[in-house]
């Protein structure tokens, strides 16, 4: 029934341990092999993602960019892109220069900071990613990006978060990746919108999709999908919409919505 299994990454395939367990290996081979395409879907850039994909043998468009950007692994061919406006990208920066705020920049899939600090080196090690210092951003706004991000406190970032919405929310997508990440996008870079994408380009139905995330960033795909599903560990907001609850990422979650629904295993 099932034709299209899109996975976010952190917290949901990926152990605490940031690893692939080998019973979730197997289940998504054995998928694969029934004929159905699997496919990351996450915030990461697509250089990070790659890595993630390449561990699990995957060989199909990938999500990245939280939407916002559907890239074939094989060939590197763009299927699906959306940039954040300029304008709200140069609003955004002022906004973040006048606060004292950490903003990171991503242009042509490279990450940029403006200063080499503890949040840029954290966020390098965790998506497996090297990082450019360019001081002067303004030198990058007129260039097209994917997404840019402001790391800081979780409850700090929710008041940015509302103090935003009204000056930029028109234009931009705003959500969270974790609760120390506050991310922006184009209003059509999100993963419910590039699973749509996705589904279309291989000719499947919204209800032969299959999404699975925790986090506040996968609340899209998972109202779009045929079968929405928030891991044990996901936020309470996102359980409280899925249509199923899966066992946490670190209890081979994602195994277990295989094995049930694809594979017609007890």
């Amino acid at each position: 029934m099932y034709k299209l299994i899109a996975i976010d990454v952190d917290d949901t395939l990926l152990t605490d341990e940031i690893t692939v367990t080998e019973g979730t290996k197997r289940a998504l081979e054995a998928a694969i092999a029934k004929g159905v395409m699997v496919t990351l879907a996450t915030g990461r850039m697509f250089a990070s993602a790659r890595k993630i994909a390449k561990q699990i043998e995957l060989n199909v468009p990938i999500i990245t960019y939280q939407g916002a950007l559907v890239k074939t692994l094989l060939d590197g061919q763009v299927l699906y892109e959306r940039n954040v406006p300029v304008d709200a990208a140069k609003e955004l920066h002022a906004f973040t220069e006048a606060n004292g705020l950490h903003l990171q920049l991503y242009v042509d899939d490279e990450l940029y900071g403006t200063e080499d600090n503890d949040k840029i080196k954290a966020y390098s090690k965790l998506s497996n990613i090297p990082y450019k210092i360019e001081p002067d951003f303004g030198k990058l706004l007129d260039f097209p990006m994917n997404k840019m991000l402001i790391i800081d406190e979780p409850a700090r970032l929710d008041e940015i978060a509302e103090q935003l919405r009204p000056l930029i929310g028109d234009r931009v997508h705003i959500t969270k990746s974790k609760a120390h990440y506050l991310e922006f996008m184009h209003k059509e870079g999100t993963k419910g919108h590039a699973l749509r994408f996705l589904a279309d380009h291989i000719g499947c139905t919204m209800e032969q999709t299959i999404a699975m995330g925790d986090a506040w960033n996968d609340n899209e795909m998972i109202l779009a999908a045929g079968l929405g599903v928030a891991m044990g560990n996901a936020i309470q907001s996102l359980k409280d919409i899925a249509d199923y609850v899966t066992r946490s990422n670190n209890e081979e979650g994602v195994r277990h919505v295989i094995e049930k629904f694809v594979l017609n295993q007890a």
